[in-house]
């Protein structure tokens, strides 16, 4: 590994904004934001993970949510997919120690769905380990108050994207 941490680069992920039919946003409590030394131990997100090699947006979308949350994918509609790709930057503390050190950040495709289950239906435990310890609808308008420093212009990007569509 280099040193040179710009030469890396971007791991290819999904990210998913899932609304409730009253326009709230699912947001869920990272367990691992400590141990990764984000200092953000009440980190709040938006489910998002990697795109596995050859895996379509929509597929990678819908397997992420189940993994995340337990949510099927005969709950939810897609409303729509972002026009285009937003990029973050690890901080400096977290270089070299998340994803074995192989990306500098995340390139990501979001995609905004609607959510049609019920509450109960939504299952942080679908998949070990969970990524969540809870979770909790909000207003669109606090995602980048919750969300940890360095993710904070993405998130400003993507709800300036899907506003219209909540």
């Amino acid at each position: 590994m280099t040193d040179d941490h710009t030469t890396l680069p971007y791991r290819p992920c999904v990210g998913i904004m899932l609304v409730n039919p009253a326009g709230r946003v699912f947001v869920g409590q990272r367990i691992d934001a400590r141990e990764h030394g984000s200092g953000e131990g009440d980190a709040w997100q938006m489910p998002q993970g990697g795109i596995d090699p050859g895996e379509d947006i929509r597929a990678a979308a819908l397997r992420e949510l189940h993994e995340e949350t337990g949510i099927a994918a005969d709950l939810v509609q897609v409303i729509a997919i972002a026009g285009e790709e937003y990029f973050y930057d690890l901080p400096p503390e977290l270089l070299g120690r998340l994803w074995k050190g192989r990306y500098r950040g995340q390139r990501q495709t979001w995609l905004l769905l609607r959510f049609t289950g019920d509450d109960d239906q939504v299952n942080l435990n679908a998949h070990d380990p969970a990524e969540f310890a809870t979770w909790q609808w909000v207003d669109p308008e606090r995602l980048p108050d919750l969300i940890v420093p360095f993710k904070k212009r993405v998130y400003r990007q993507v709800l300036d994207e899907f506003r219209a569509l909540l």
